[in-house]
């Protein structure tokens, strides 16, 4: 028997076999050879168009999950910060870190039990300019006058203060924790009155401690300051007149 073999451009092998020179005994070795070199063919043929379609995250780092392998010179990402950039944590001093002058009270907070409705507000007076931690109750036991828009879950706490203003302007308030906050003006009967809009929010300065604050526009009156979510029981607090 005289046979030929040459691999094809597209990876499978061809088997060239002279007619007349196949005898009885050839024919079985024949039909081995080609059932043998037709899976090599087509698994060589899978392997290459399977290299060809593969995606590395490298090729994809947006679209990959993990995204580029991190190396010393240029950290993973993390959170929301670009690509290869990742903050160092920051190391805040021992000693309080400087306040402008709206915030300066902050550090000198006394204890103030919040109420847990407005029955029991006189116990839970708030002066503007002067710090409080803060305590707070169960969400379970609040009845807010206003219905808060983030009241928060049965395992979260909040509870009410109230304040007085004496002179139209803008006033902050400063939390310790990211708790949901409303302003209400007081009306002549309890349940009575209007959550004012905020004007503007953001957090303190940087190793301040004050991780929300929430600005409004205020005229003369007493008003009643409605805190839910907050996660735990404390919240170091402050309404402050802007300059």
């Amino acid at each position: 028997m005289t046979d030929h073999c040459h691999q094809s451009a597209s990876g499978k092998i061809a088997i060239t076999v002279a007619p007349r020179s196949i005898g009885r005994g050839a024919a079985p070795l024949l039909a081995a050879i080609l059932v043998t070199a037709a899976p090599f063919g087509t698994a060589a043929a899978q392997a290459q168009a399977q290299a060809q379609s593969r995606v590395s995250p490298e090729q994809f780092p947006m679209q990959s999950p993990v995204g580029p392998s991190p190396s010393p010179q240029a950290p993973a990402a993390h959170g929301d910060h670009a690509p290869g950039a990742m903050p160092s944590p920051m190391s805040c001093p021992s000693d309080p870190v400087d306040l402008p002058p709206e915030l300066a009270a902050w550090n000198a907070r006394k204890p103030l039990l919040a109420a847990r409705d407005t029955r029991s507000l006189s116990g839970a007076k708030l002066d503007v300019g002067k710090a409080v931690a803060g305590g707070l109750r169960p969400t379970a036991e609040l009845r807010y006058p206003q219905r808060p828009e983030k009241p928060g879950s049965s395992s979260s706490f909040g509870g009410l203060y109230t304040f007085t203003v004496a002179e139209a302007g803008s006033y902050r308030v400063a939390l310790g924790a990211a708790a949901w906050v409303d302003v209400v003006k007081a009306g002549a009967t309890v349940g009575k009155g209007s959550v004012m809009t905020s004007t503007a929010h953001g957090h303190g300065p940087d190793c301040s401690g004050i991780r929300k604050m929430v600005d409004f526009t205020l005229k003369p009156g007493t008003y009643l300051l409605q805190i839910s979510g907050n996660a735990v029981d404390r919240l170091p607090l402050l309404v402050t007149r802007l300059p």
